[in-house]
């Protein structure tokens, strides 16, 4: 299966520094960018970018990138769901997911977030797939913001539907385990009936039991 990705780019002027927003960009381009020390949140940041480029090479992989001149400063990735976790089960080439969300303390509010949402969706190749994202309170900072779970699940859906994702039910336990835990997806234009419906199985795999 053939995966288009269409360059796009927004430009924010930021109390802090005029950013740009833009991609998805290639693995030879990300590269060649330096990469910020802040962006720390799922390992150490030379580690980090190693990984983004791994992504962005993948046919599927999408990386969207927060650049202030030649430095990323905040990125949003796009790959098949892990093998391990129960989306992958279904082999649904239309369905990937939205992995991770990082931007460095600098640049966080003032929408930058959700821009990196909206420049994700600018691509037409996206009415072609399923998109998802789990969140986990526990991979949250709610000791950087100060925020409790519910502020926090708040501002992430906000920024999430800035993105057109939507809040859809699921009975996976590892969602399930926490009410502030919550599966996101935005469905494409031109899914099919069967892609979705394979999505629902996905979703719902103890309905008969009682």
């Amino acid at each position: 299966m053939k995966h288009e990705k269409t360059y796009n780019a927004m430009e924010i002027k930021h109390k802090n520094g005029d950013i740009i927003i833009e991609g998805p960009i290639s693995a030879e381009e990300l590269a060649s960018l330096d990469f910020h020390k802040d962006l720390v949140s799922f390992r150490p940041a030379p580690q980090q970018h190693k990984a983004l480029i791994g992504i962005a090479g993948l046919p599927e992989g999408r990386i969207i990138i927060v650049r202030e001149l030649n430095e990323v400063v905040g990125y949003a990735t796009y790959v098949y769901p892990d093998p391990l976790e129960r989306w992958s089960e279904g082999n649904i080439e239309r369905l990937i997911e939205l992995g991770a969300i990082e931007v460095i303390p600098k640049f966080r509010g003032g929408g930058v977030g959700k821009a990196l949402l909206k420049v994700s969706m600018m691509d037409d190749a996206m009415e072609d797939y399923i998109v998802i994202t789990t969140e986990y309170y526990w991979h949250w900072d709610l000791k950087g913001t100060g925020l409790n779970v519910w502020e926090y699940r708040k501002v992430m859906e906000k920024m999430m539907q800035a993105g057109g994702l939507e809040y859809y039910a699921t009975d996976d336990p590892e969602i399930s385990s926490h009410p502030a835990n919550c599966l996101m997806a935005r469905i494409g234009k031109r899914v099919d009936k069967e892609t979705i419906q394979r999505f629902d199985n996905l979703r719902f795999q103890n309905r008969f039991m009682y």
